[in-house]
């Protein structure tokens, strides 16, 4: 068997037969007997069935054949038994189907019967399975092919095939009670970080081995993200058999076919969508994997019910259109078929979590991914890089690019008014760009320079179907509903020819399928533009109230009276579906926004009083409203900006840029700053509220600083009360905050226990920061235990917060179980020696801290030689700080020992300690052979010449250190010599830090005869000694000729006038500094000047500082 199973994995088994347990003859062989190829024909039908076979019988079916040929004397008692024994089911079929074929044709035929004479369903697949399979996927190809070319972009990068979908564990509360450019606008179109990728040929797979497929994958996105465009792509790559070849048939609907029926069956809604399905009962039945989608949830007319829906279980009973989805849905009905729904978020959340295995978002586009498009969507670079810098200063536009359809949009439109107008006439907001894009498709076609009264005969047409557009778009919209047929076009007034005109092919998109038509607006947005423009030239007649279409109500005259009521019924919206529409609305008061619509609207004229009125009316409803500040109230901050009324929004960017925002927060100052959150360049990479915020103002602030990516709420004398309200917002689901700095407040043990029950479900926090606080040993502990759950935190920052050494001890259980922190500092927090033996403990099993810091805690010898000895084992550590400690000769001698064992060490500071000559002479000894070190401080050492001796020798050797610091160290001229006799030769050293060491003039001769050799360093610090000007002439010969040094600080070095003008003189040649410091050089103003300004016409890269 064995050399069969190694026969079976060469050969192809479909084509050979077998002849012997041990022997096969090749189908294709020409040297065949005849009696082979007689054999041949008799087997070919399982051959040829072979597959349906293995996939399709079930266990009973199995019985049922194995009853049969026994019956009928194919098989025996002993066949039986060792088919039954085989193993799994497959192995069982497959052990099944050699016994049938090493028998006569007898055997073959009696099995071929048996299958082709039974009505069960497993019967019907294994012989009608591949034909109807081929002839489904060539009519799914047929019909999904003509959406190829709408479907993909121009950039390879940006095409689907290329994209991952989002794995999410649930919707959000922005996703389930916002509207989606709201989701987009508070997240700046952010993905949170936690999230994994999935791509779509993974869609219906396990994610572990031991785990199941998803039976109902829910698929998100926001209007024009492309859901549907996904699934084309889907249903094209699966029919072509490149994913999901596990999957026999894909049953593809959309909700708005479904729309149109009212009662239907499973069976009958598969029959009437694909007729070439003769019997929907296999395709529907157990026995094969079938994926009904329902694309667009969104759109359906009905509201699923989960709670009341009457429970059906019969495909063949017809159903309420409502019932069925949420019965498929529920598994009551077809529940072996796998079903994909995809969505907007607020829909779905009607399906309750428990019901739905797997749930997808799709990403949109980054800026990166904009930039790409635009630069592959113009032939022309320039067109792109203009439309890149326009949408660099408007932010908000950049914004609603993150959705692929509005980035069509906002490129075609402004490449069209690039063409026809000036640059300083690109749309500065959303109702200008939506003003231009309708003129763009009402012109499209149209030669230009027309006569005024043919472009008005052409407007007119326009004009009228513009108007029943709009109102269509706005009594949809308050009904949620957006997708219409032909009668409701009828309905509205719309001529269907007109839809075919250039305006309306732009506006409206047309779909067909089996089932129905239908029609959509472009997009979400358009629709809410549209509906804003019937609203505003409709108030300035109506005399009702507007969102009354059928129902009387109280008389509402007047403009004023209309726009209130919008903003009324906007903010007592739940999901806020009205927030853009007042956004347009309040644009189209805007002169600029009404430019382009004045042959297409009937605007009439506005001296600018309503404009005027409007502004003052927001600004109202800015300042009234409750103490939290909600999305719905930032909404109002967006309708400013539409109305180019920004006065108050520029001011309160500018305290945010000047960092001046202290006590002048008031309720609408909180407003904007909520919306300066979502749009603001200053608030992108970091949100910088240091010193502006108390309780009362976080509390009012608190949903917005949800979406943010870096908060720095430093020196804003926060209490423990504060930190509850934090807590609060690092523990919801929504959270986007990467980093959080607390440093400078007044945080106590207390607030730290809310800040560790938040760090106990966060998920995206990666750095916190509390540097300066006063959360003590208790406090320590609290966020330890958290700690030791929390598996994103990376980074946490507790210098000066007196945790001594319980805390200390706490945090070092924490590195024995936590795997995910790679930086730690705990510099001034009294330690102690105890405290750094616990964390030496700690570092002989973690591996994956990368940098402790542990400056100012009282540390000496005995707290040294754990730390190295733990060293000895670490192979993670690349970070330690050792600053201002009481480390003496003793521990500097074991850090050597270490060194000679440790080489992933990379950083090493021992600042301000007691190492002396003995001490440095030990290190210097390790750094020979050391491999690791890069950067080595030894400033305020007590170290002479004789240790700096062995360090200078130990560069000789040494190929790795880049930075030595032996600053404040009294080494004199006779060290500095015998470091610059080593960088005659050192080609790692790329900075030397030589602060107040005693040096003079001999030094500096020395160390420039170095730099005339050396090609490497290119950092040298000589300030605090006696350079004086023989000195400086030196130097400045030698920068004559050396190429690599950047930065050149001779501060305090009494070089005087004439030892300046040197150095000044030498900046003629060719060299490569960047900066250089010749402050407090007894110069004067006036020879400053002249210095400084014959350095800058020399060498005008490079900074001085004089």
């Amino acid at each position: 068997m064995e050399r069969k199973a190694h026969y079976d994995s060469i050969m192809d088994r479909s084509k050979r037969i077998t002849w012997q347990d041990d022997c096969y003859v090749d189908l294709q062989s020409t040297s065949c007997s005849v009696s082979s190829q007689a054999g041949t024909e008799d087997l070919g039908w399982i051959q040829k069935h072979q597959d349906q076979l293995q996939r399709f019988i079930t266990a009973s079916f199995l019985e049922g054949m194995l009853t049969h040929l026994r019956n009928v004397d194919v098989l025996s008692s002993a066949d039986e038994t060792k088919i039954k024994e085989a193993g799994r089911l497959q192995d069982q079929v497959n052990m099944l189907t050699t016994i049938v074929t090493d028998k006569d044709t007898q055997g073959s035929d009696a099995l071929q019967g048996f299958i082709e004479s039974s009505d069960s369903p497993v019967a019907q697949l294994i012989i009608n399975h591949d034909s109807m399979g081929k002839e489904h996927k060539e009519v799914l190809l047929r019909r999904y092919e003509q959406y190829r070319d709408r479907d993909s972009v121009s950039c390879p990068k940006l095409n689907i095939f290329s994209r991952t979908l989002l794995l999410v564990d649930g919707l959000s509360d922005i996703q389930q009670k916002e509207h989606d450019l709201m989701q987009v606008g508070a997240t700046r179109g952010r993905k949170r970080n936690h999230l994994r990728q999935l791509g779509l040929t993974k869609l219906l797979e396990p994610l572990t081995r031991v785990s199941l497929p998803p039976r109902v994958s829910l698929t998100l996105g926001v209007a024009g993200i492309g859901k549907t465009t996904w699934v084309r792509h889907f249903i094209r790559q699966w029919s072509q058999g490149a994913i999901c070849t596990d999957v026999s048939f894909v049953l593809p609907f959309t909700f708005c076919e479904l729309n149109s029926l009212e009662k239907v069956s499973a069976e009958r809604l598969v029959k009437m969508a694909f007729p070439h399905l003769i019997d929907p009962s296999l395709v529907l039945s157990s026995s094969c994997r079938t994926l009904l989608i329902l694309d667009g949830l969104d759109e359906f007319r009905c509201t699923l019910n989960f709670s009341d829906a009457a429970p059906c279980s019969d495909p063949k009973k017809e159903v309420a259109i409502d019932d069925l989805v949420t019965n498929i849905i529920r598994g009551n009905l077809l529940p072996d078929v796998s079903v994909w729904v995809t969505s907007r978020p607020g829909v779905a959340s009607l399906i309750p979590g428990g019901l739905v295995d797997r749930m997808t978002e799709i990403p949109g586009f980054s800026p990166k991914d904009i930039q790409l498009f635009l630069n592959h969507h113009f032939s022309e670079r320039d067109f792109a890089s203009k439309i890149w810098a326009h949408l660099e200063s408007h932010k908000i536009l950049m914004v609603m690019c993150y959705i692929p359809c509005i980035c069509w949009i906002v490129a075609d439109t402004l490449m069209y008014v690039m063409q026809s107008e000036t640059e300083d006439s690109l749309p500065r907001t959303c109702t200008e760009l939506y003003a231009h894009f309708c003129s763009m498709k009402a012109e499209v076609g149209e030669p230009r320079g027309r006569e005024p009264v043919k472009m008005e005969q052409l407007h007119g047409s326009n004009r009228k179907l513009l108007g029943n557009l709009g109102r269509l778009a706005f009594y949809g919209l308050l009904k949620h509903k957006y997708t219409f047929s032909e009668q409701d076009l009828r309905a509205y007034g719309i001529d269907l020819l007109l839809t075919q005109c250039s305006l309306g092919a732009g506006v409206l998109v047309r779909e067909e399928s089996a089932i129905y038509t239908t029609y959509r607006f472009t997009h979400l947005s358009l629709l809410e533009f549209l509906a804003a423009t019937f609203y505003h030239i409709s108030s300035k007649r109506a005399i009702f109230d507007l969102f009354s279409e059928s129902t009387m109500s109280w008389p509402k005259i007047g403009f004023q009276n209309h726009f209130r009521s919008a903003f009324q019924h906007s903010q007592q919206a739940e999901d806020g579906h009205l927030d853009v529409f007042v956004r347009f609305l309040t644009g189209l008061l805007c002169p600029m926004a009404q430019k382009p619509l004045a042959g297409l609207l009937a605007l009439g004229k506005d001296d600018g009083n309503q404009k005027a009125w409007a502004a003052g009316f927001l600004q109202g409803l800015l300042v009234s409203g409750g103490a939290v500040v909600s999305l719905r109230a930032v909404n109002l901050a967006y309708c400013l900006q539409e109305l180019q009324h920004t006065e108050l929004l520029r001011s309160v960017e500018e305290d945010l840029q000047l960092g001046s925002l202290a006590g002048k927060l008031t309720r609408a100052h909180c407003v904007v700053l909520g919306y300066l959150l979502h749009v603001s360049p200053e608030c992108s990479e970091q949100t910088n509220l240091t010193g502006s915020l108390n309780y009362t103002t976080v509390k009012c602030l608190l949903p917005q600083l949800l979406y943010c990516s870096y908060l720095r709420l430093e020196n804003n004398h926060f209490k423990d009360d504060v930190m509850e309200l934090l807590g609060s917002l690092l523990s919801a689901k929504d959270c986007h905050i990467q980093k959080i700095s607390l440093a400078e407040n007044a945080i106590s043990n207390k607030g730290s226990k809310a800040l560790s029950r938040a760090l106990l479900v966060n998920r995206t926090l990666t750095s916190l920061n509390l540097r300066n606080n006063n959360i003590g040993s208790k406090g320590a502990k609290f966020l330890a235990e958290a700690l030791k759950m929390n598996q994103v935190l990376v980074s946490i920052n507790f210098q000066n917060n007196a945790i001594e050494e319980e805390g200390a001890q706490a945090l070092a259980e924490v590195l024995h179980c936590n795997r995910k922190l790679v930086s730690l500092n705990l510099c001034s927090n009294q330690l102690g020696d105890k405290g750094a033996i616990a964390l030496a403990e700690a570092l002989t099993v973690n591996h994956t801290l990368l940098s402790l810091q542990l400056q100012s805690n009282s540390i000496s010898n005995r707290g040294m030689t754990a730390l190295t000895k733990a060293l000895r084992l670490n192979r993670g550590l690349v970070s330690l700080n050792l600053r201002e400690n009481s480390i003496g000769v003793e521990g500097a001698k074991n850090m050597a020992h270490a060194l000679h064992e440790n080489n992933s060490l990379q950083d090493l500071d021992l600042t301000a300690n007691l190492l002396h000559d003995e001490g440095v002479q030990a290190i210097a000894g390790a750094i020979k052979f050391n491999r690791g070190l890069t950067s080595l401080h030894l400033q305020w050492n007590f170290i002479k010449s004789s240790a700096t001796k062995a360090l200078a020798h130990a560069l000789l050797s040494n190929a790795t250190m880049q930075l030595l610091d032996l600053q404040e160290n009294a080494i004199g001229n006779e060290g500095v010599i015998f470091l610059a006799e080593a960088l005659k030769t050192n080609v790692s050293l790329r900075t030397l830090c030589l602060q107040g060491v005693s040096s003079s003039t001999s030094g500096a001769i020395a160390m420039a005869e170095a730099l005339m050799t050396n090609q490497t360093l290119q950092t040298l610090d000589l300030r605090g000694n006696t350079v004086g000007m023989e000195g400086a002439k030196a130097l400045a010969n030698a920068l004559k000729s050396n190429r690599s040094l950047k930065s050149l600080n001779l501060q305090e070095n009494s070089l005087g006038m004439d030892g300046a003008i040197f150095i000044a003189t030498a900046l003629k040649g060719n060299h490569q500094l960047t900066y250089i410091n010749l402050q407090g050089n007894g110069i004067g103003e006036s020879g400053a000047k002249v210095i400084s300004d014959a350095i800058r016409a020399d060498a005008p890269g490079c900074v001085v500082d004089i």
